[in-house]
């Protein structure tokens, strides 16, 4: 293996210490502005998606199979927005999680490390988890529309719809039915 020159290593080092400034039409403010919002719901998602399986690893009961079925396919679609959220803050310059502790200081949703949750009691928790992210899409949109981002916008509004769809399906399938 041939040997690098002294200018070589050197500018290998300066390479390797140049901060990642991925060029963008967006303000440094915007930059700012819109990286944390997404960041702050991508840890959200993440937060998400592990509870979402969590609980899709431990249902029981009689309904086990329709909300094993629905907790996966919920979980397979909040996994889908992660790299899509974290390349868009990549794509407006910013910088993205780098690890689970990360996520644990910028996550909004709340752990459930319990032994054993009631069937409906996760149905239940999901679907307030849900709302929750909602109402966090719409706040990082008013953040992506203040700084005229629309491809975040449009990314947003798209999650927003799937994020109602989930929320809709928890309630539904929660439903106690009265009996006539």
């Amino acid at each position: 293996m041939a040997k690098l020159s002294d200018s070589k290593k050197s500018d290998l080092k300066t390479r390797r210490k140049a901060p990642l400034a991925t060029p963008s039409d967006l303000s440094a403010e915007a930059t700012t502005d819109i990286g944390a919002a997404l960041n702050g719901i991508l840890a959200d998602v993440f937060a998400l998606y592990l509870k979402t399986k969590n609980f899709h690893w431990h249902m029981s009961g009689p309904h086990f199979r329709d909300y094993h079925l629905l907790l996966d396919e919920q979980g397979d679609q909040l996994y889908a927005m992660t790299d899509p959220l974290a390349e868009r803050i990549r794509k407006v310059g910013g910088t993205t999680l780098r690890s689970i502790g990360h996520i644990s200081r910028l996550q909004r949703i709340s752990d459930n490390d319990a032994d054993y949750v009631d069937p409906l009691d996760m149905l239940a928790e999901l679907r307030e988890d849900n709302k929750l992210l909602a109402e966090r899409l719409r706040e990082a949109h008013n953040v992506t529309d203040e700084h005229r981002d629309i491809a975040s916008s449009s990314l947003l509004e798209n999650w927003i719809d799937e994020t109602e769809r989930r929320t809709w399906f928890l309630f539904e399938s929660s439903r106690v039915q009265r009996q006539a």
